[in-house]
């Protein structure tokens, strides 16, 4: 008995045609389902928005990283460039620095040459900042300089930039550098450009206040702030910041000198002061009443009596007998 063969293609064919309508249909239901003006269609073509559109999260996902990578990629090349950017500079300014120590050292020398001598105030010692074992001052630091480099009290410090403090406490070896910020620190200053004398006073902050300004309607925020001199103890103009408007309404200023960076100090060579030895001498004599005139009655005593010859003085006798044994 022999057995029919059928075709494959005779159910596919079918089953291609019965998606086909499936497929059909279904787009013509969402096309009439987007162009139905109902407000309960509404309602279902947002519920089947929300609830079909996240679910293609997934599918941007390369996106989303291939347009990180780019971004990233970006930033990099940028990065790079400014890396190289700043090589270079760094070259140069190496570049400049050897001029400038050649131009240093050949001014040495000429200066030596012609016997030139310079004022103290221009000249400087350098120090490293060491790690400081606490002192009654909260704000200070020490330094690897002391009496052996001819440090003295009072001079003043500066990081290069701006001014630090001055030298509280020296040692052999070693000396302690009072900062601007602490409380037992006061310096005079000018504001410029106005001009107005003031005292900078530490509180333990990093924006010391001005007091005893002269005139405050005359400092602005931005105003530049120098030392004045006043006293003798610093040179007039070193650098200290500006002023800024505080959060309490006080004038302060706002430091030059990288305090979070102080790794080397250089200590300005000032002229020595006179110590006072005489305070007296500094405060004038109290003015005295007026006293009675007593210079009559004490030469009345030294006067001869009334009616009585005044005696001969010595030396006149003596002359008049030498003249009578010359006759």
């Amino acid at each position: 008995m022999s057995k029919t063969r059928t075709d494959p293609e005779d159910f596919s064919r079918p089953l291609r045609r019965v998606l086909v309508g499936v497929l059909v249909l279904l787009l013509l239901g969402l096309f009439l389902l987007w162009r139905i003006d109902s407000p309960r269609v509404e309602r279902f073509r947002a519920a089947l928005v929300d609830r079909v559109v996240p679910s293609f999260d997934w599918a941007l996902v390369p996106f989303t990283k291939a347009a990180g990578m780019i971004d990233q990629f970006q930033s990099y090349a940028a990065l790079y460039e400014q890396n190289q950017e700043l090589r270079r500079e760094l070259q140069q300014m190496k570049a400049w620095k050897e001029a400038a120590l050649q131009l240093e050292q050949k001014n040495a020398r000429l200066l030596d040459l012609n016997q030139v001598r310079l004022d103290a105030k221009l000249t400087h010692v350098t120090g490293q900042v060491l790690a400081d074992s606490g002192s009654p001052f909260r704000q200070s630091v020490l330094i690897n300089v002391g009496a052996r480099d001819g440090i003295l009290d009072g001079w003043a410090t500066m990081d290069g930039i701006g001014l630090v403090g001055r030298i509280s406490g020296v040692g052999e070896r070693t000396s302690r550098v009072i900062l601007l910020t602490d409380t037992n620190s006061r310096i005079p200053v000018t504001v410029q450009p106005s001009g107005q004398k003031a005292l900078l006073s530490g509180d333990n902050t990093s924006l010391p206040p001005l007091e005893f300004l002269e005139d405050a309607d005359e400092v602005r925020p931005g105003d530049r702030v120098v030392s004045s001199g006043d006293g003798g103890m610093f040179p007039a103009g070193l650098l200290v910041g500006q002023v800024v408007m505080g959060t309490d309404r006080r004038l302060r200023v706002t430091l030059s000198a990288d305090y979070q960076r102080l790794e080397f100090l250089r200590v300005l060579r000032s002229h020595e002061l006179v110590p006072i030895t005489d305070a007296g001498a500094l405060i004038a004599p109290p003015v005295l009443p007026a006293r009675p005139d007593t210079s009559d009655a004490l030469n009345t005593d030294a006067l001869p009596a009334r009616g009585t010859e005044p005696e001969a003085e010595p030396a006149a006798d003596a002359s008049s007998e030498a003249d009578a044994g010359d006759g």
